[in-house]
């Protein structure tokens, strides 16, 4: 791997998003955790613009950092949450089950890499072009038009169920 600034930049943004994910995870405050992720979707939103996926950043910003930041933070204020300290004990099972976790996903580092190795060495051709607006809207509508709209029915059939249900709790 060469260091060149692209390559320097895709692990800072990597080291920003790991450690904002584990901040995020180990904090006690749920407001405190709340602003380590949108730290940590702002880095992954950084390593989409470094990967050339210029749309998908954008949504990563726009989507997760602005409208599900907004519901969580109105969440953590209906259920005044602010002031509470989530602490645990630290039991045998907790500190095996971290063990674990770290090996299995060691593991998974270690076959990713390796199957990895060496394949991509260069940027695909059309890189520039696959991240853009254009790219992406010509083939939702065309390619998966029937995946998209099968979605949007699911989400539909969701938002219906969901209000069925607020309205027999409020009965």
């Amino acid at each position: 791997m060469k260091w060149n600034a692209e390559n320097i930049f895709i692990m800072l943004f990597a080291i920003m998003a790991l450690g904002s994910a584990i901040m995020m995870v180990t904090r006690g405050n749920p407001v405190t955790s709340a602003l380590y992720l949108i730290v940590n979707f702002f880095s992954i939103s950084g390593l989409f613009l470094m990967l050339r996926s210029q749309f998908i950043a954008i949504i990563q910003v726009i989507v997760y950092a602005g409208a599900i930041m907004v519901l969580f933070l109105f969440v953590i204020m209906l259920l005044n949450l602010s002031t509470e300290k989530f602490t645990e004990n630290l039991t045998y099972k907790k500190i095996s089950a971290v063990i674990l976790g770290l090996l299995f996903f060691s593991s998974l580092g270690i076959t990713a890499f390796f199957a990895f190795f060496g394949k991509y060495k260069t940027l695909n051709q059309n890189a520039e072009v696959m991240g853009t607006i254009q790219s992406v809207g010509k083939e939702l509508y065309t390619t998966y038009s029937f995946p998209f709209e099968l979605v949007s029915f699911i989400l539909i059939a969701a938002i219906v169920g969901a209000i069925v249900l607020a309205q027999k709790k409020l009965d």
